[in-house]
């Protein structure tokens, strides 16, 4: 199970949603199975609907493996 805080945790250097986004689809291109949204993340680019992209994300980089 991918957790949004262990990624952001395990990738400081990472400032934006965007490089978010890029870790996320790679956790599901890596095999994760599940995404957990246990935290908002708090960049300045961060979307309203912040989990439904997220979610797409996680489901598309899944989907092209």
């Amino acid at each position: 199970m991918a957790r949004i805080s262990e990624i952001i945790i395990a990738h400081p250097e990472v400032t934006s949603f965007q490089q978010l986004e890029e870790l996320v689809a790679q956790a599901a291109r890596d095999g994760e199975i599940h995404l957990f949204m246990d935290i908002k993340p708090e960049y300045p680019d961060t979307p309203r609907k912040w989990e439904q992209q997220l979610e797409l994300t996680f489901y598309r980089a899944e989907v092209k493996r």
